[in-house]
């Protein structure tokens, strides 16, 4: 079966043919990192994680970037409460950005650029654009024309000359047109951008402005516009054109409108060939989950609870495309779902390796099962990559593994191991789900048991003057790669 992907362009649900028939571009609008990952984020890592997988298993050759908008508004709002500057709070950010992504198990995507490693491409694409006629300087910042753009509203289907003004107050004042867009903007962040994006501890608005960062131009000293940072390092890291370009809903308009309009008018080629677009995630009271609303679970408190098989599972509870709700009850049933699973592969397992299963013994209706179980996984994944119904075949091979090992005095060895290999091959390689493995939250608590117990002797060492012996606690813990913080409200610290 053709795998099949709903084309937010089209709005249609098409064959996927990419440009090679080998290999695939993928691009995926990352975070900008100005604050924590929550599951709202998580939901879109995850649905891509497996797109990636998936397309894998067809057989294709992936090529995944993923970036990390480090230049931005939002990120200079928390300067003074996460860093001294916007460099330092996005680095914090991201930091932690990976950290969840290992803990999610994710594939490692080729490179996660980020904005400030590729002013320089920026520039050029601007020049471009200036050269090509379509944008603008005015006042030291740079503006796309999207009347000269004839395709400009073809994603959102929204009319140019409907739309309501984009930017500040100033940027407007600038433009030719309401909708046109900043690509280039100069000097660097006004203080009242960031007044209302600010949090308790971030310094005031004009010591956070003052420590944006800028860079020269040939229209100035400035700071490039969001939109063009994504055309910019899509072109750097994959080509002109690409074959799947993935964002959240919220992003299809401006952001990726604008991507189209800027990419193409610079080439004159399609800039990617099939949008997806992954439905937000909806806190229990029908808001999406936002950062800007402060209704999220962040991913590290989800994992830490939950376990990531279970983010995971519930995560992977609804199509990219589907609506879906975090709430309590939805939890409950990812919790259920993956234990059900877990059990299943766990039984069939011990079953498969017991004295009882023979070759002798065979299961016509365990065959049958296995056989069902794969079809039906491969139909829901070409079906525009469905994990609900994918994730239901598997958990109705886990109730055909039971009924034979409770239907049974002995075992059909050859089909529970095709069930395991099923489990591991589909529910292991594309889900990404740990089966069969030892997770480490164990192994996670008895470590922060260890580190404090060993920052309890060096606190009593400096206690009674032993500071020598304090000193080299502390190099014993940084030689296991553990970092030590010794800060204000006590002592800190960061497993590897």
């Amino acid at each position: 079966m053709t795998l099949r992907v709903t084309n937010s362009l089209t709005g249609e649900r098409e064959a996927f043919e990419p440009q090679d028939p080998d290999s695939v571009l993928l691009y995926y609008c990352g975070l900008t990192t100005s604050d924590p990952a929550h599951l709202g984020h998580a939901r879109g890592w995850v649905h891509v994680d497996v797109m990636h997988r998936w397309l894998e298993w067809l057989g294709y050759d992936v090529r995944h970037v993923e970036n990390f908008t480090d230049v931005n508004e939002k990120i200079v709002a928390r300067v003074g409460e996460n860093g001294d500057d916007e460099r330092e709070v996005a680095r914090s950010y991201i930091e932690d950005i990976i950290r969840d992504m290992r803990a999610l198990n994710l594939r490692r995507a080729e490179v996660y650029p980020r904005v400030s490693e590729h002013v320089p491409e920026i520039i050029d694409l601007v020049e471009q654009l200036v050269e090509a006629g379509y944008a603008y300087e005015s006042n030291g910042s740079v503006y796309f024309d999207v009347t000269a753009f004839d395709e400009y509203g073809k994603l959102s289907n929204q009319d140019p000359a409907e739309m309501e003004a984009q930017g500040t107050d100033a940027e407007r004042a600038e433009k030719r047109n309401p909708a046109d867009f900043a690509l280039w903007k100069a000097d660097g962040v006004d203080p009242d951008e960031i007044a209302g994006h600010q949090h308790e501890g971030a310094a005031d608005p004009e010591t956070a402005a003052a420590a944006a960062q800028t860079w020269d131009s040939p229209w100035g000293e400035g700071r490039p516009g969001w939109h063009i940072e994504c055309s910019a390092m899509s072109m750097t890291h994959l080509d002109d054109t690409i074959d799947i370009h993935v964002g959240g809903q919220d992003l299809v308009f401006p952001h990726h409108e604008n991507e189209i309009a800027q990419s193409e008018a610079a080439t004159g080629e399609t800039f990617a060939r099939y949008w997806l677009h992954v439905r937000l995630l909806d806190a229990p009271d029908d808001e999406k989950m936002s950062s800007s609303l402060g209704n999220f679970e962040t991913v590290a408190e989800a994992i830490e609870a939950y376990g990531p098989n279970v983010v995971r599972t519930f995560l992977l509870s609804t199509a990219y495309h589907s609506p879906a709700t975090y709430s309590s009850n939805t939890i409950e049933e990812a919790i259920e779902r993956w234990e059900r699973l877990e059990r299943g592969y766990e039984r069939a397992v011990e079953t498969a390796d017991s004295v009882d299963a023979t070759t002798t013994v065979t299961d016509d209706q365990l065959s049958a099962a296995v056989d069902a179980a794969r079809e039906g996984f491969e139909t829901a994944m070409n079906d525009d990559f469905n994990t609900r119904k994918a994730t239901a075949r598997l958990l109705e091979l886990v109730g055909a593994v039971h009924a034979h090992v409770d239907g049974h005095a002995a075992y059909d060895y050859q089909n529970l191991r095709r069930a395991i290999e099923t489990f591991e091959e589909f529910g292991g390689g594309v889900l990404g789900l740990a089966l069969g493995e030892a997770t480490d939250e164990g192994t996670v608590s008895v470590a922060d048991d260890l580190v404090e117990l060993v920052l309890n002797v060096r606190e009593q060492e400096r206690d009674d003057g032993n500071y020598e012996r304090a000193d080299a606690l502390r190099d014993e813990l940084d030689a296991l790669g553990i970092e030590v913080q010794d800060t204000g409200d006590g002592t800190e610290y960061r497993l590897p």
